[in-house]
């Protein structure tokens, strides 16, 4: 087995928080067991492009349930978890590339060596295997039988590929699940982004303006878990119809240009380029703390910045001062730049990433199942799949519904009755 990691024996620290995260993923659980039985994956080679976490593991373990033959690698350079990449590899025998730290360089050569693999199911964080392959190794489409992905910004991508032309495979758009971005998005990303700021920095945030870049699920979460923790919540919007539902949720909103004067901190979540902008790090009060927790570090023009700059000078893990020229004001960076909820902290919590996942493993058992039957092109996964999957969180945490009578069934398909 060919593995690139930290250290194998970091393992039974890994072992111990993947079995712990397992405890909080009832219905991944579930769809674990049953795999077990079944071999829906049977004969699949699957690489996974996914932040290394304990979370993670437990969806690979599940897959190798299925009997997928897989391979994975990090999606992001500081989001990997050494001690679980080593008990995937050493305790579960799934081959894993990945290290916290790791270079671009290393990264891409991870890509390369996974698409060596020739897979026929791709799980990507971001788009980067997929668009890789289109780029480099076209021919690898002919055995593919689809992929799935779990960003916003990868989704905007496949999109794009779509409409470019090139997208000559089924994907399924794992984030666009009700029972996804609903939760993960909003809930995942709102706690674990504040968990990430707090640990990088230990700053209070209640008085402090925060200022939250875009205002779609990952924003409306952030902005949520920063009130409660007493900040004072500006949020940035270029879509009028999220504008207007951050005012009636309570928050102010402004163009960018007036929030970075005034803002003490800010988190970016769009999915966009440069929304944080050299003209923005101009204006900032001295000191202000910028991060991110999009996908890719590149809301954040870090370059402008760096020209800015007299030098980055390291306060703390995961945290750069950028002090200006000639004595000039400062910008604090936190996690380089990049997911900041992953880079500083754990990344979302289990109970949450349990419905995601289940969300990946189904979306990798349908594409198998609808081999040769689903037209190319971004799909969602079915909604009477989305509703399995809420319908076994809410039995995992003892919560009962309420069922239509047969009087009120007969309500809602007739049109006859009225007032």
């Amino acid at each position: 087995m060919e593995y690139d990691i930290k250290d194998i024996n970091l393992a039974p620290e890994g072992k111990q928080r993947i079995e712990w995260a397992d405890r909080e993923m009832p219905v991944l659980r579930l769809i674990r067991e049953r795999f077990e039985k079944e071999k829906p994956l049977t004969g699949v080679k699957l690489i996974a492009c996914a932040h290394i976490t304990t979370e993670t593991a437990n969806l690979a373990r599940t897959l190798q349930a299925g009997g997928a033959e897989s391979l994975l690698i990090a999606s992001n350079p500081l989001s990997t978890q050494d001690d679980v990449a080593a008990s995937l590899v050493a305790d579960w025998g799934i081959p894993v590339m990945a290290i916290k730290g790791e270079s671009i360089e290393t990264y891409l050569r991870h890509v390369h060596a996974a698409l060596d693999t020739n897979p026929n199911l791709i799980i990507d964080d971001g788009s980067d295997v997929v668009a890789t392959m289109l780029k480099e190794k076209k021919e690898l489409a002919a055995t593919l039988i689809g992929t799935t992905e779990e960003t916003t910004t990868g989704i905007v991508r496949l999109k794009a590929m779509q409409k470019a032309g090139v997208l000559n495979f089924p994907s399924i758009a794992v984030n666009d699940a009700q029972t996804k971005h609903f939760f993960d998005n909003r809930y995942g990303t709102g706690q674990s982004t504040l968990d990430g700021i707090i640990r990088a920095t230990n700053i209070l945030l209640a008085g402090k303006n925060l200022v939250v870049v875009g205002y779609g699920w990952c924003g409306k979460g952030v902005a949520m878990r920063a009130r409660g923790m007493g900040a004072n919540v500006i949020v940035t919007e270029i879509d009028p119809i999220k504008a207007i539902e951050a005012v009636m949720d309570g928050f102010r909103v402004m163009p960018m240009v007036e929030a970075c004067c005034i803002g003490d901190f800010f988190v970016t979540v769009t999915g966009n380029r440069h929304v944080i902008d050299k003209e923005h790090f101009e204006a900032m009060k001295d000191g202000a703390i910028v991060c991110n927790s999009g996908h890719f570090d590149l809301e954040l023009n870090l370059d402008a910045l760096r020209e800015m700059s007299d030098e980055a000078v390291k306060r703390r893990p995961f945290v750069e001062e950028y002090i200006g020229k000639n004595g000039g004001k400062s910008v604090i960076v936190l996690g380089e730049g990049r997911l900041i909820n992953l880079a500083a902290a754990e990344g979302h919590p289990a109970s949450v990433m349990d419905m995601s996942f289940a969300n990946q493993a189904l979306s990798a058992e349908y594409l198998v199942k609808q081999k040769g039957q689903l037209a190319n092109g971004v799909h969602v996964l079915p909604a009477e799949v989305d509703q399995e999957i809420a319908s076994l969180k809410l039995h995992a945490m003892g919560v009962k519904l309420d069922v239509l009578t047969p009087e009120m069934v007969e309500y809602m398909g007739s049109w006859e009755t009225g007032t």
